[in-house]
């Protein structure tokens, strides 16, 4: 009986027809959401009512049914009105590198086990790091996401400077960073993992045009170390989350090296500003940089999860994780990069990069350059029209395609701006037709659009103008 099941489990019959069905059943949902041909961004549901949905479902769904239901049952991010969180639309043909890697799985900790993927990791690897502007010296790896990738930064940058064996030992120190007060929480969840506490994470403020206050860093610095507190690493936001601002990584290079700490860069969302001729000035000073992050999955169309740790030095990244596995990794004389376990925090990673190759060997750099341009472009074309509009006003003029604003109504206090912002926001949810997300910046409510989708235009973007305008004078 088991071993029927199992048969039944690995048919390869089944796989190939079922694959069939599911492609054609993908590739008519792009051709509806791309073309915008039906009218919802999102479909909507209660929490609760969704739990309620699935549990039935697992008892009485049908199976034909079931790829349908989950494609049916969530965000459309191919649409052109989804402008919400920063999650790229991925390229059609990245759903079948994914495939490739799921059915393989091979686990790229180790070179037996991901000699292809890994072997392509570093052709990767070596490209951005000369995108970037290092040298020959410089390496690193992919792996799952930027909230993981920062946090690895930072322990090669404790290690680096601390000069002291605290992966073995232990820390006594009060060690610190220096990050802006808009940067993206994961830092300062990275910092918190590493034990730093409230205490160490120095958060400088920012100036009325959301970069960090550079004229703070000294003094900022100074009344950390009179605090006992050791400065290891300042964070430079490429762009912040929630504002879509670059901080001035050009002074941030020029005060880490002054004050001999590590300057690493959060570039998750607009590093892949590197590959862009118009916008690449954004990055001015990245490579001054020991680190950057990049992500594969925000603005170079892959799926999640996938992002480039770059090192100025690959000593560095080779050099953070001291524990032995015997029966995995073994010494070696030379540099062994197809080890990627070595350097990782996983100790198995799927075929990441095999993603960001076959985008580069169909459709080369200038795909990179292509996307990141058009989303900028289309950021800037959005924030123009909001500042035509009379009660619409921007946070701030846009750097990327992040874009901040608000329905500000004459002769109502800012009290009730929030509110009705919140309001506002919330029926563009429940309505579906258009998904944006919201911030708070200096105490003020915002609607945020991140333009992730090359086939949003200017009639979606005014579109959406006319339906928050109706909502807001229901």
């Amino acid at each position: 009986m088991h071993k029927k099941l199992l048969e039944q489990v690995y048919n390869t019959s089944d796989f190939n027809s079922n694959g069939h069905i599911l492609i054609d059943q993908l590739s008519s949902h792009l051709e509806d959401k791309l073309s915008a041909s039906s009218r919802n961004a999102i479909n909507w549901n209660e929490p609760e009512k969704e739990l309620e949905f699935w549990k039935k479902f697992l008892t009485n769904g049908d199976k034909k049914d079931l790829f349908l239901e989950i494609t049916k049952r969530t965000t459309y991010v191919h649409h052109p009105n989804y402008m919400g969180h920063q999650v790229s639309p991925p390229a059609p043909v990245t759903a079948l590198t994914g495939l490739i890697s799921s059915l393989l799985n091979n686990g790229t900790a180790v070179y037996e086990m991901g000699m292809s993927s890994n072997a392509i990791e570093r052709i990767i690897i070596e490209l951005i790091c000369e995108k970037i502007g290092f040298d020959d010296t410089s390496g690193g790896f992919l792996t799952s996401g930027g909230t993981l990738a920062n946090l690895t930064a930072l322990l090669s940058a404790r290690k680096a400077i601390t000069k002291r064996d605290i992966w073995n030992e232990g820390n006594q120190n009060q060690l610190g960073i220096m990050v802006s007060e808009e940067a993206h929480y994961c830092v300062d969840r990275a910092a918190r993992i590493m034990g730093l506490g409230e205490q160490g994470i120095i958060k400088v403020p920012v100036t009325k045009e959301f970069r960090m206050d550079t004229d703070l860093l000294e003094s900022k610095f100074k009344e950390a170390q009179e605090k006992g507190i050791e400065i290891f690493a300042i964070i430079g936001s490429a762009p912040s989350t929630a504002t879509g601002i670059f901080d001035d990584l050009e002074v941030f290079g020029e005060f880490a090296k002054k004050q001999n700490i590590w300057f690493h860069v959060d570039g998750a969302h607009g590093g892949a500003g590197i590959f862009s001729k118009k916008y690449k000035h954004t990055l001015k000073g990245i490579e001054l940089a020991d680190s950057v992050v990049i992500d594969g999955h925000k603005m170079m169309m892959m799926p999640a999860l996938t992002t480039a740790l770059l090192y100025k030095n690959v000593v560095n990244a080779n050099a953070t994780f001291s524990q032995k596995a015997d029966y995995l990794l073994t010494d070696s004389e030379h540099e062994d990069w197809y080890n990627s376990g070595k350097r990782t925090f996983e100790c198995t990673k799927n075929m990441m990069a095999i993603h960001w190759f076959t985008m580069l060997k169909l459709y080369g750099e200038e795909v990179f350059d292509a996307n990141v341009t058009h989303l900028y472009d289309l950021g800037a074309h959005f924030a123009h029209l909001i500042e035509k509009e009379p009660n619409f006003e921007l946070a701030l003029q846009p750097m990327s395609n992040i874009v901040c604003f608000r329905y500000c109504p004459a002769n109502m206090d800012e009290e009730h701006i929030n509110a009705l912002n919140a309001k506002i926001r919330q029926s563009l949810l429940e309505d579906g037709e258009f998904y944006i997300v919201q911030t708070k910046l200096k105490g003020m409510h915002y609607m945020r659009i991140t333009v992730m989708n090359p086939f949003t235009t200017d009639q979606h973007f005014k579109a959406l103008i006319k339906k928050i305008k109706s909502f807001a004078t229901r």
